[in-house]
Parts: C-alpha cells; sequence; structure tokens
C-alpha cells in the first residue's frame, strides 16, 4: 500500500479545490510510513484520493502536491514534461515578442514553483546559463532528476544553484551554492531591450538579478523625460537606474550592499551613461530624509524595497516601513512628480498595499493619483488555487500639487 495522508473534514475544501499545501494541522492520520521528501497520496476524510505530492513531516507545510493523477509517477519523465510544460509557455511569449519586431528576450524564469506546478523549484535562465533555488526537501532529494531534466531540454553551458533562501530553515535544509553542471562564470552579461545588465549568480541577491520586475521597468520608461532627476532607491545593482538613464535623465542610486553599488557604476559603464548616474551605499529611510530636509526635489522616485514581512507576525511593522519610506519619498517628489513604488511580499495584499500609499500621501500632505498597477510578468505565473503565488505590487502615482 502505498503512503497516505488523509485530511480532516473540517481542512479538505481547500486542498480540493486546488491549493499545492497540506498543513501539518490538515492531517488527521498518516498510513504507512515513508522518508523524509518521499511521495505519499492526499486523501479526504472518506478515504478518496485527492493529490499526491512530496512529505517533509517537520514542515508545516507537510505536504507539497505535485499531481491529481492517482497514476502518474514521480520520475525523471515527470519532471522533463513539466519543466518543458513551463517552457513552452514562456516560448509563446518569446516567439510572439521576435515575430513583433521586439528585442530577444534573453533572461526570464523558466520556472515559477507553485505557478508551475513544481513547488520549492525556481529556474532563472541568463541566455546561455541557469540558475536554480531548491526550496524544499522533496525537491532537494530529486536534484540530479531536475538538473538532468534542463540539460536535455536547454543545453547550457551552465547551472549554478543557489540554495540558500532562509525558507529551507523550515525544511530542515542548510545552503547550498556552486556550479551543478558545467561551468558559470561570476558576472553574467544580459541584454534587456538597450540595456546591458550584469547578473551576479555567485555573490548576488535571489538569483543575481530580479527578473520579476523587467515588464515593470519597461511600464517606467515612458513616464521618465530626458533630464529628469531620478531617485532609485534600494537600486541593487542599477536596473531601473540604467533604464532611466538611458531615457536621459540623471539619476541618483542608493542600496545598502557595497557590492551591489559597485556593480551599478560597471552597469553604467557598460551602457555608457556614467555622466548621468551617481551611486551610493547607505540607508534608504536616512537618506530619504536628508534629501527631504536639504529641500531636494526629484521628478520620479522609484522605491523598490526588500520583503519586510516574511510573514503575518510581522505585517503590522511591514506596514509602518512601507508608510514610512513612501511618506518621505512623496515629501520629495515635484508637483507632477511620479512615484514607481512596490512591495515584494504576499502577506501584504494588493487592497491593503493601496490603502497604505493613501495613507502616505495624506501625511505627506500631497494629493496622488494611480496611474497604473501592475503585479509580477509572465513568466511568474499566478496559480488561482494558491494565492501564495502573487506576491509583487508595483505602482505608478503621480503627485497632483
Amino acid at each position: 500500500m502505498p503512503a497516505q495522508v488523509v485530511l480532516r473534514p473540517e481542512k479538505e475544501l481547500r486542498v480540493k479545490e486546488g491549493h499545492p499545501w497540506v498543513f501539518r494541522d490538515n492531517i488527521s492520520e498518516f498510513r504507512a510510513v515513508v522518508g523524509a521528501g518521499e511521495i505519499v497520496e492526499v486523501l479526504d476524510s472518506k478515504g478518496e484520493f485527492i493529490a499526491k505530492g512530496y512529505i517533509n513531516p517537520i514542515s508545516w507545510i507537510t505536504v507539497r502536491i505535485l499531481t491529481r493523477d492517482r497514476d502518474e509517477e514521480i520520475n525523471q519523465e515527470f519532471f522533463i514534461r513539466r519543466i518543458r510544460r513551463a517552457y513552452e509557455a514562456r516560448l509563446r511569449v518569446i516567439e510572439g515578442r521576435k515575430e513583433m519586431g521586439m528585442p530577444e528576450e534573453e533572461a526570464y524564469r523558466v520556472v515559477y514553483a507553485e505557478g508551475d506546478g513544481l513547488p520549492g523549484l525556481i529556474v532563472d535562465r541568463y541566455g546561455d546559463y541557469l540558475v536554480i533555488q531548491i526550496l524544499t526537501l522533496g525537491m532537494d532529494i530529486r536534484r540530479e532528476m531536475i538538473v538532468k531534466a534542463l540539460v536535455e531540454i536547454f543545453n547550457p553551458k551552465g547551472i549554478y544553484e543557489k540554495s540558500n533562501p532562509k525558507s529551507r530553515l523550515p525544511e530542515g535544509l542548510k545552503p547550498v551554492e556552486g556550479v551543478v553542471y558545467g561551468e558559470v562564470p561570476e558576472l553574467i552579461e544580459i541584454k534587456q531591450d538597450d540595456l546591458r545588465l550584469l547578473v551576479d549568480p555567485w555573490r548576488g541577491q535571489k538569483t543575481g538579478f530580479f527578473l520579476d520586475q523587467r515588464e515593470n521597468r519597461r511600464a517606467l520608461r515612458p513616464y521618465i523625460r530626458p533630464g529628469d532627476r531620478v531617485l532609485d532607491c534600494f537600486c541593487y545593482t542599477g536596473a531601473f537606474s540604467m533604464m532611466a538613464a538611458k531615457r536621459g535623465a540623471y539619476v541618483l542610486g542608493v542600496d545598502i550592499s557595497e557590492r551591489a553599488i559597485k556593480l551599478c557604476y560597471e552597469n553604467a559603464r557598460l551602457n555608457d551613461v556614467l555622466d548621468r548616474c551617481r551611486f551610493e551605499v547607505g540607508d534608504v529611510f536616512d537618506k530619504l530624509l536628508e534629501l527631504e530636509r536639504s529641500g531636494e526635489r526629484f521628478d520620479v522616485v522609484i522605491l523598490d524595497p526588500p520583503a519586510f514581512a516574511k510573514d503575518r507576525e510581522t505585517v503590522r511593522a511591514a506596514l509602518k516601513g512601507y508608510r514610512e519610506i513612501n511618506t518621505r519619498a512623496m515629501r520629495i517628489l515635484k508637483p507632477g512628480g511620479i512615484l514607481a513604488t512596490s512591495s515584494c511580499t504576499h502577506h501584504v495584499g494588493e487592497g491593503t498595499f493601496l490603502n497604505m500609499l493613501s495613507v502616505a500621501s495624506r501625511k505627506a500632505g500631497r494629493q496622488i493619483q494611480f496611474l497604473e498597477i501592475r503585479s509580477h510578468p509572465w513568466d511568474h505565473p499566478i496559480s488561482p488555487y494558491c494565492s501564495e503565488s502573487k506576491y509583487l505590487k508595483f505602482v505608478i502615482c503621480r503627485a497632483l500639487d
């Protein structure tokens, strides 16, 4: 008999309706013994099959569902099918852009965890290289299958694993980083539209670059005019800054990471915009206050902070932080100026984020309007059954006074 978990009757509906997570308190019974990370069947309270996925008894998310087909084996072919399915969805857009005469897309997310039916797995493509993140035990013990599938589908020059997020800790996993296939340089150069950008897989954040803001950078571009003064807060390696400078704006970028700021200058050199860029290592909260007190004003302010809330318990403190930086940013906007502001935590929903902005505007003494309300792009597909797969809010606002 296969290993099985039986759900409590009052907890089963969410899983039946498609959510890919089974929490520890959803389970009433464990049938048969199976090793951590192995495959189990998920049954409803009447013993009827719902799905199957991998189990980790020490994790609050005890089972992560991979398939609702009882006969589908979780093997090498499974990963080839799922990754190929995800890749084909991206190719539809990539080829469509090419047919429309748009620049080729060199960098994009190939696999987005729950959004692509592969919970615990992230795969980003940077030209001839792949960077993967394995976030769960069930995926960790299938690393070899995953790498083989990626090599078969993409034939990359190299694959770098950057499995260092804190989300591995509840799974009982330590960080894993290094080349798992071929060779991967410390810095990878990619092209996005007319920009040349450096990806830092070995020592950078996430997989070395923030692919989720790509379409938002494109959306913001027409709001920036030649000669504008642009403040790029939490600029990381300067992708927003490079876009603004290419538009002819003068940019000040601020980030707490000294290495990120060094790469900002490298990117500025690559894009021949050094004369229009200045970058500083510093705390954004402090810098915004300093700029306000000095009387400096900007045509465009960009806020792309890290996730202030990692769980529900920290949402209140996170909202306070978001409100503070947005209030300060609004105070240094010129009349008619543009604020592009974002949040990358799913614990703060879109409605809550928009309400925070309205509160911040009143606190700043500014009237604003929302011009665009956006999220992450087509290579970060949102599962309608897993609200947690939608995390990014990106709002373009205009100061009316």
